[in-house]
């Protein structure tokens, strides 16, 4: 009986830690996300990201570039209290197609949870060295600045089964219009 318990304990431990292991698309092809994307809506769980439109992670990527070696440069613009700034991350590539490491604030991973190139595309970033529940931050992007509803419920469905408890942001176009040039 001692033994069916821990088996089951083993099993419920092992089930938990499995869930908050954030699923990334099985394969993505770097040339089809470059381009212009604009950010429709944001999430994040338990950061300081929603409420102040110069938060730290308050951006708004503008432009994909993939770098001849699978590599990703990120073009982004952060609200500031005067305005906006332009940054670049460099993403490098990792042995996952849809995982890349990055340097920016805090956080070292950016990973895509899903795409279909054309219309949207769903990625986060997370602090692998903090706790999973407390660092990550989320954006639905998409190539327009309409707002699909049926993917804003995708990117709902998305951040589930995420560690977390995510505040979606919806309806970023007036602060994203505001840091475009």
């Amino acid at each position: 009986m001692k033994c069916l318990l821990l088996a089951l304990g083993v099993a419920l431990v092992c089930g938990t830690q499995a869930t908050s292991i954030p699923q990334t698309m099985k394969d993505l092809d770097l040339q089809k996300v470059a381009g212009t994307w604009h950010s429709v809506a944001m999430a994040a769980s338990d950061l300081p990201l929603p409420d102040s439109e110069s938060a730290p992670l308050r951006v708004y990527i503008q432009e994909l570039k993939p770098t001849p070696e699978d590599n990703l440069e990120i073009i982004l613009r952060e609200g500031e209290s005067k305005g906006c700034a332009e940054r670049k991350i460099f993403a490098e590539k990792t042995k996952s197609p849809a995982e890349f490491k990055i340097n920016y604030l805090d956080e070292n991973k950016l990973f895509v949870l899903d795409t279909d190139y054309e219309n949207y595309l769903l990625l986060c970033m997370q602090d692998d060295a903090a706790a999973p529940a407390q660092s990550l931050a989320c954006q639905y992007l998409a190539r327009t600045l309409k707002v699909d509803e049926e993917v804003m419920e995708k990117f709902d469905r998305a951040l589930k089964p995420l560690p977390g408890n995510f505040q979606i942001i919806p309806d970023q176009t007036q602060m994203e219009e505001r840091c475009r040039v």
